[in-house]
């Protein structure tokens, strides 16, 4: 048990800022490829067969997840985090504690009552909130779903705690792993929870898709148990107590409110989004979460994992009085972040059938439009975390709120107005969620230019134009790659696709990083030496003297 204490504790160490970023990077991918693997799982078994009772099972998850939005979800790591850093910094470890446990405690509190509230109210929420256009038996389903459902909000909350402790102490082993164990936890409920649960020759369970409901909660648990392992040799003092007096506490729950408010006020999109899918043609609402989906895989890659990286050294430069270094420091991460979600953003549009096919054997055209338009977010997406953080590093959830009231209330016009004024369908959601991206991220960094001068000087502003440039080159050639190697009939299957995409990507990233290097983009050379020097790399030399017999 000692041993096994000491490990977990060596795994805890503090990360550097590229290695987190990169551990965070990559146990996004394995999170999203898993995902891929869960959602395929998924349509093979019910989007072509029930499409109805696909679009239920995501309706099932709207309540719970919005619940969880308002209450937890990223309003911690951004009030929690700055306010735990500086009693850290100074020395005084029982109040960071003490407010640790306070927060887990309210936090378990009201997402328990939440998750009460959802299972009794389930009903009225489906039918006159999320899914008022799904037949009877299809909303009667999600009813059933939503209620199993009910108990993540609960689960997430104290995962949630547990995780920003771990995050604001740049310990992010533990941290990176709880996304993978999620999906490992559905793709278990899809794989043997749908065919039914048998307990010693007894019935317990007919199985079906209640099945990955039953998948889903137990996902929710093992990314919980995991959460608790990164708690290990941080000194932890749990009391089953709040600490009202707590002055980090009370400056916690006055930043709260306001980034709960503005969380909350983001997945109302999604709410109306799902509200309208369910009115369209079965499966709407499934085929637009999934390339929702697939769109935000690049985003939690690229910008959720470098900016959370990045943000305890920006809540510090601040806490330190140094809006230059912090300045620096914002400037670096945006230019990576641009440069990396740039050339994604071309491969995303262009090979889009491949990547539909990766997630629905043999592609859908239907969601390969969704994913044509929802691409050309990627990039500003990646770069609102960062943008908005910027903001909650200085301790400010207000300007975001404001930002936000306005970004929703564009997007819920735009949506009713391409979807039920002009016809649009599933693609009029999808343009309203592009211009809302672009219009949020331009808002955001206005005022923050504003804040800090010579955020975007000659030198940034030309180093964004080349990148630019760059991606202009590249699609052009990604564009000649699929041209050449198109998806057909026969590469229907994951195995017989993903050497194209792998051929198509693989050109078009390696055309980027070289057309970026001579474009003097600094974010390519260390790619570029690293190459050079393996392929190039001379052979150890023996200098000493050889002895003449």
């Amino acid at each position: 048990m000692i041993n096994v204490r000491k490990t977990l504790s060596q795994l805890n160490k503090r990360l550097p800022l590229k290695l987190a970023a990169t551990l965070l990077a990559g146990s996004t991918l394995l999170a999203s490829l898993l995902g891929i693997f869960r959602d395929r799982l998924f349509n093979s078994l019910y989007l072509d067969t029930y499409p109805t009772g696909a679009d239920a099972y995501t309706v099932a998850f709207t309540i719970p997840e919005f619940m969880f939005f308002v209450l937890v979800s990223g309003a911690l790591s951004v009030t929690f985090i700055p306010v735990f850093n500086q009693r850290l910094a100074a020395g005084n470890k029982k109040s960071a504690w003490e407010l640790t446990t306070s927060l887990v405690n309210l936090l378990a509190i009201a997402t328990l009552v939440a998750s009460i509230v959802i299972i009794i109210f389930a009903d009225p929420l489906v039918r006159y909130v999320v899914g008022p256009g799904l037949d009877e038996s299809s909303r009667a389903l999600a009813v059933s779903m939503m209620q199993v459902i009910a108990v993540n909000p609960f689960l997430f909350a104290i995962a949630a705690v547990i995780a920003s402790v771990q995050q604001a102490v740049g310990r992010f082993a533990f941290f990176a792993l709880a996304p993978a164990l999620y999906n490992i936890g559905i793709i278990i409920g899809i794989l043997f929870f749908t065919g039914g649960i048998n307990i010693f020759g007894v019935q317990v369970f007919e199985g079906g898709i209640m099945g990955v409901a039953l998948g889903v909660v137990l996902g929710s648990i093992l990314q919980l148990v995991v959460s608790t392992f990164g708690l290990i040799g941080l000194g932890f003092d749990y009391q089953f107590k709040i600490f009202w007096k707590n002055k980090g506490f009370r400056q916690v729950l006055r930043l709260l409110p306001p980034r709960s408010l503005d969380q909350g006020m983001d997945y109302v999109n999604s709410l109306v989004e799902t509200n309208l899918a369910s009115r369209m043609v079965a499966g709407s609402v499934r085929a637009y979460q999934q390339v929702q989906s697939l769109s935000f895989m690049p985003v939690n890659l690229i910008g959720v994992a470098i900016s959370t990286a990045a943000f305890p050294k920006m809540t510090e430069r601040m806490g330190q009085g140094r809006p230059d270094l912090f300045r620096k420091e914002l400037q670096v991460v945006l230019r990576v972040i641009i440069w990396l979600a740039l050339p994604v953003t071309v491969v995303a549009f262009f090979a889009r059938g491949y990547i539909i096919n990766f997630i629905y054997n043999g592609g859908d055209p239907y969601m390969a439009s969704i994913l044509a338009v929802l691409a050309l977010s990627i990039l500003f997406r990646s770069v609102y975390f960062i943008a908005a953080r910027s903001f909650y590093a200085q301790q400010d959830t207000k300007t975001p709120l404001y930002i936000s009231f306005f970004t929703i209330g564009l997007n819920i016009s735009l949506a009713v107005l391409f979807t039920m004024s002009f016809g649009w369908g599933v693609q009029g959601l999808a343009l309203a969620a592009v211009i809302v991206s672009v219009v949020e991220v331009a808002i955001l960094f206005y005022i923050m230019a504003q804040r800090i001068k010579g955020l975007f000087d000659a030198s940034f502003l030309s180093a964004i134009g080349r990148m630019l440039s760059a991606a202009g080159f590249v699609s052009l050639i990604t564009y000649g790659m699929v041209t050449w190697l198109p998806l057909n009939a026969a590469d229907q299957s994951f195995f017989a696709s993903f050497p194209k995409f792998a051929l198509i990507t693989l050109v078009s990233l390696g055309s980027y990083v070289l057309i970026s290097y001579l474009f003097r983009l600094k974010e390519a050379t260390p790619i570029i030496e690293r190459i050079l020097k393996i392929l190039f790399k001379r052979p150890k030399v023996d200098h000493e003297p050889r002895s003449h017999s």
